[in-house]
């Protein structure tokens, strides 16, 4: 995979492998980022979408999607990984929440009306395609007059090519090292979900997921709602709760140092 350019057809590719693993993975709970911190963190920020019509952009496998469906939603997922919206699909036939998904690009809502939703949501995934802008201007056209847009993606400031967390002499976390911040090049970073037990993680079998990498900057984000129409509203910078960070030295590093994830807040004018 290396070696291939890394447009939306990679994307989709990359995702139909992990696709089984990583529904494995995240409906036992290994998504510890989640569950703890970034998932909660997004609840508060959001709008209500109680009794709205609510696109979920880059779905997956449909976990956060079912959790905006508790909150009165009527969800709509969209992902480019036919293997992704299988997991999805096989979930809402066993316990049904009235989810439609439907596989393609958030870059090309076109089998949707214009202004057919009241807000689009997105979680962790318009950072993984390559074509934000485009991306921005879809989901503008199908939000009604007023819709809101509400996203988060892994802190541009922050998660660069060149992370490392800082130690001292005890291990005692001082700092975060960034840098090339302003590298736009696509990589694929190759991972596997951390917070679990050694013997867990020798339980898993198979390569560790393949996730392309699309680096921006701050202003991409913030030019490409603006320039695709957008009233920004609110921007936010979670940190974990301080009962987490207390709980949790993993969590307790970005609470003392820096934020994980950027929260976008905006509107249709």
């Amino acid at each position: 995979m290396i070696d291939e350019i890394l447009d939306e057809a990679a994307v989709a590719a990359a995702w139909d492998r992990n696709a089984a693993l990583w529904t494995q993975e995240v409906r036992s709970g290994f998504d510890l980022y989640r569950e703890l911190y970034t998932l909660p963190a997004f609840l508060n920020f959001m709008p209500s979408i109680s009794g709205k019509q609510v696109i979920d952009l880059g779905c997956g496998e449909g976990s956060n999607t079912r959790r905006f469906a508790q909150l009165g939603g009527t969800m709509t997922g969209v992902d480019l990984s036919a293997e992704m919206i299988g997991q999805a699909r096989a979930k809402e036939k066993e316990e049904p929440l009235g989810i439609a998904y439907e596989v393609g690009s958030f870059t090309d809502l076109s089998s949707f009306a214009d202004e057919a939703f009241d807000c689009a949501v997105s979680t962790m995934a318009l950072m993984d395609g390559p074509d934000l802008p485009t991306a921005l201007n879809a989901a503008y056209r199908v939000l009604k007059p007023g819709g809101a847009l509400c996203f988060s993606v892994l802190h541009p400031c922050f998660i660069t090519p060149a992370i490392r967390w800082l130690t001292d002499e005890t291990g005692a976390y001082h700092g975060l090292r960034v840098g090339r911040y302003f590298e736009r090049t696509p990589f694929i970073e190759y991972w596997r979900f951390s917070r679990r037990s050694d013997e867990s993680r020798r339980q898993v079998a198979g390569e560790p997921f393949a996730v392309p990498r699309f680096p921006r900057t701050l202003s991409d984000y913030i030019n490409a709602v603006s320039e695709a129409g957008f009233r920004l509203a609110r921007i936010e910078e979670p940190r974990p709760s301080e009962d987490m960070a207390r709980k949790h030295e993993w969590l307790n590093r970005w609470y003392q140092h820096a934020p994980l994830v950027l929260f976008i807040l905006a509107v249709k004018s």
